[in-house]
């Protein structure tokens, strides 16, 4: 673990372009060490390299890749006996999907993890915060909202003390953002500019720059376009470019190509122009150095 921490603390900064392979080489050089005799706190701890690899292979685009560390970790995590990993490992499964737009997939998933006795809170929390994502995406509205609405409830409980440390990041801002791109799921662009406003403000109260930061200005450009609001477009747009300049996320950058590609015949010219330069910047990438490899 210690040796993935460089490039976690890199991505967080700069995006996973630079360090997924990286990540790949260290999971699966570990992952040849281990034998049938491997004790299970080995066998956990390849788990969680597994799913770093996993997340950072995401953020780079690298999607078939990614989808086998995360199965590897689930496999590692159930023959180490490590619940929480395995939990772990299958919410990233079901987020890999809902990504996708295979909400077969998600359902899947999300339908196995909250059948089980004793999940603890926060788990259950993101499973349907992932259900209702695959929901919208099959066009049942009444399901997905009603599923969005009990993730949101859950929000109030204190944290238990069965919930896993890696759930720390499971907060409001989380659900919000989920929320906002559920309904644009749902075609309800208009709906999801609220969301997206008071995503904006707490993302860049909380997580001014990095890899977050371009996260969520290209989720809130996307809202912003999809519903034609194109002056309230014209700062999430900025926001993307400069961010650009030091973040290299090849999922951001796709999703941000997409949306710019699909600017409405009816956008303002000033926009077009604006959305021609970021297409450049994000065409044109210079990742920082990543650090040493390990």
């Amino acid at each position: 673990m210690a040796a993935a921490r460089p490039l976690l603390r890199h991505e967080d900064r700069h995006g996973g372009d630079a360090v997924a392979g990286a990540a790949r080489r260290l999971w699966t050089s570990e992952r040849a060490c281990l034998g049938p005799a491997s004790d299970s706190g080995l066998t956990a701890e390849v788990a969680e390299l597994a799913q770093i690899a996993g997340w950072l292979l995401f953020d780079a685009g690298r999607q078939a890749a990614a989808r086998r560390a995360f199965t590897d970790s689930r496999t590692l995590a159930l023959r180490a006996g490590d619940a929480r990993r395995e939990w772990f490992a299958l919410d990233m499964l079901a987020m890999h999907a809902v990504d996708g737009h295979r909400p077969d997939r998600a359902l899947a998933v999300t339908e196995e993890l909250l059948a089980r006795p004793r999940v603890p809170p926060r788990v259950a929390l993101l499973a349907r915060v992932r259900q209702a994502r695959a929901l919208a995406q099959t066009g049942e509205r009444a399901r997905a909202l009603t599923a969005m609405r009990r993730a949101r409830g859950a929000l109030q409980d204190s944290v238990a003390l069965r919930d896993p440390a890696w759930t720390w990041w499971v907060d409001g801002t989380e659900v919000l953002g989920h929320e906002a791109e559920m309904l644009l799921d749902l075609d309800a662009p208009r709906a999801a500019l609220p969301l997206f406003h008071a995503l904006d403000q707490r993302v860049r109260a909380t997580a001014p720059t990095g890899r977050i930061a371009l996260h969520h200005a290209v989720a809130g450009l996307t809202g912003h376009i999809r519903a034609g609001a194109w002056p309230e477009a014209a700062p999430s747009l900025a926001r993307a470019a400069h961010l650009l300049t030091d973040v290299t996320s090849t999922r951001s950058t796709t999703r941000l190509r997409g949306t710019l590609h699909a600017l409405h015949r009816h956008a303002p010219t000033w926009l077009l122009h604006h959305a021609r330069d970021t297409l450049h910047a994000a065409a044109r990438p210079t990742p920082p150095p990543a650090p040493p490899g390990p």
